[in-house]
């Protein structure tokens, strides 16, 4: 299984790799939603999920999520939001906009692992 990690903070795209792959996933990673959707649409990697963060420059999250639901080739890709916006108003708009699951950071390895093992159907 290949997920997308899409964060503009180094630090954070490196922890989150760093929990899929001891789990045994195949990880990339995005530093916006402009740079992942060159990565989902330029190659031929086929991911089969997509994690990422709201507030980033070029493309925000719940713009890159939007996106890819309007693609009926990746709407049903499941997407984990992990952001630090914790408002109620917040997660509202990420499902809203087609986010599966909303994480608030910081991260809890476990709760990461669960919820993409939940997602994939594993």
């Amino acid at each position: 299984m290949k997920i997308l990690i899409v964060d503009d903070s180094e630090m954070v795209r490196n922890f989150h790799c760093y929990i899929l792959k001891s789990q045994g996933f195949q990880v990339m990673t995005a530093v916006d939603g402009a740079d992942a959707l060159e990565k989902i649409y330029g190659g031929d990697h086929h991911f089969d999920m997509i994690i990422t963060d709201i507030n980033m420059p070029n493309m925000d999250g719940y713009s890159l999520i939007e996106r890819l639901r309007e693609d009926e080739q990746f709407a049903s890709v499941p997407v984990i939001i992990v952001s630090t916006e914790d408002e109620a108003q917040d997660k509202t708009r990420g499902f809203e906009a087609g986010a599966d699951v909303y994480i608030v950071k910081p991260t809890e390895p476990e709760l990461l692992v669960e919820q993409v093992l939940m997602l994939l159907g594993n």
